[in-house]
C-alpha cells in the first residue's frame, strides 16, 4: 500500500491531511505533466460542514492510477511508497493533482 498525504483539505474526505477511503483513483489518462493528473475520488465538502464520523483517516491506501505515462504506474495500481495530492481550495477534481507523478 502507498502512503498518501493529502492536502486537498477541503475534500469531505481529507482529515489531518490523510484520506478517510480506504481506495483512491487518480485520473489522468494521457497525463504528460502533474496539472494533467488529478484525484477522481475527490469531493467537495461544501462550507466545511461535514466532519467524516464514520472511518478513521488512512495513511496507506490502494491507489488505482490511470496515469499510464507515470513511472510509478504498474497494471494501473500506484507502486510509488509515497505520494502526495494537492489542490488545497479546490472545488472540483480538475483542480486536484498528483504531485508525485514523473512521466515515463
Amino acid at each position: 500500500m502507498t502512503k498518501l498525504d493529502c492536502t486537498v483539505t477541503n475534500c469531505l474526505h481529507n482529515a489531518d491531511n490523510c484520506c478517510c477511503k480506504q481506495a483512491i483513483i487518480v485520473d489522468g489518462h494521457g497525463a504528460k505533466e502533474r496539472s494533467e493528473t488529478c484525484c477522481g475520488s475527490f469531493d467537495e465538502n461544501k462550507e466545511g460542514a461535514f466532519k467524516n464520523v464514520f472511518k478513521t483517516p488512512e495513511s496507506r491506501l490502494e491507489i488505482d492510477c490511470e496515469a499510464v505515462n507515470c513511472i510509478y504506474n504498474e497494471g494501473r495500481h500506484c507502486q510509488a511508497e509515497h505520494i502526495n495530492v494537492c489542490g488545497d481550495g479546490a472545488s472540483k477534481a480538475e483542480h486536484t493533482q498528483c504531485a508525485t507523478f514523473t512521466e515515463r
